[in-house]
């Protein structure tokens, strides 16, 4: 199965705000912090181009006002075009002016995460991490440690999401474990997409992590699909 991605940034986001739904705008509007309302627009920004490669349609505003991605109960994201549902999968994050989407079709579950990679305490591992995963942890380098939390946090996340739980679960319910070893910070294929999995009772989310520029990236589903493709303004059918 494949497993679709798309990046975009804060420059990426137009400035005028015609490419929103009226609905959006409204709901845009009554946001007060600038940076909610900024990490808001991006996050909607990436879903619809997204979208929007996924039916073919063009990265007009017009094309894009038409667009809603709206939440469902679980507060994970759904698709819309004039008001009606379409058959897709999704799944965002964002950090420090960075948007992610994974696209797939409707009967995945799904989740991506985005993170930063910055020192975390010894009390955030403790209280968040499986025993299994911090004696991992414990056992890596010192130099790979801040790399390794952030990417067996970021793969937690991402099943949390996939479970349409978010962090109303305890993050210990799920536990990450990373495959073909892990490479050094200077190895050839940091950059590249590497194997893991993360387990829930009986569940077990196959998936995939890379880190660029500082910046890790995972993506888990059931079922399991290739390592996820760069897609932009394609079809993704």
């Amino acid at each position: 199965m494949e497993l679709y991605w798309l990046e975009q940034s804060a420059a990426d986001v137009p400035v005028p705000d015609n490419w929103l739904s009226t609905n959006e705008r409204f709901r845009l509007a009554e946001m007060k912090v600038a940076k909610r309302k900024s990490d808001w627009r991006l996050g909607r920004w990436t879903a619809k181009i997204a979208v929007a490669g996924y039916l073919g349609l063009s990265a007009e505003p017009v094309e894009l006002s038409g667009i809603e991605i709206r939440p469902d109960a679980s507060g994970a994201p759904e698709a819309f075009v004039k008001d009606k549902a379409i058959r897709i999968s999704l799944s965002l994050s964002h950090r420090e002016g960075i948007g992610i989407c994974a696209a797939a079709p409707e009967d995945v579950a799904l989740g991506c995460d985005l993170e930063l990679v910055e020192p975390r305490s010894e009390a955030f591992t403790a209280g968040y991490f499986t025993a299994e995963e911090q004696k991992t942890i414990s056992g890596s380098p010192a130099a790979l440690r801040d790399l390794l939390v952030m990417v067996l946090w970021s793969a937690k996340e991402s099943a949390l999401k996939a479970l349409r739980t978010g962090l109303r679960l305890d993050t210990r319910s799920v536990s990450a474990i990373l495959h073909n070893g892990f490479p050094s910070a200077l190895h050839p294929e940091m950059g590249t997409w590497r194997p893991l999995s993360v387990r829930h009772a009986d569940q077990v989310f196959p998936g995939w992590w890379a880190c660029v520029d500082g910046f890790v990236r995972t993506a888990v589903s059931i079922p399991a699909a290739n390592a996820p493709v760069s897609a932009r303004f394609v079809s993704l059918r």
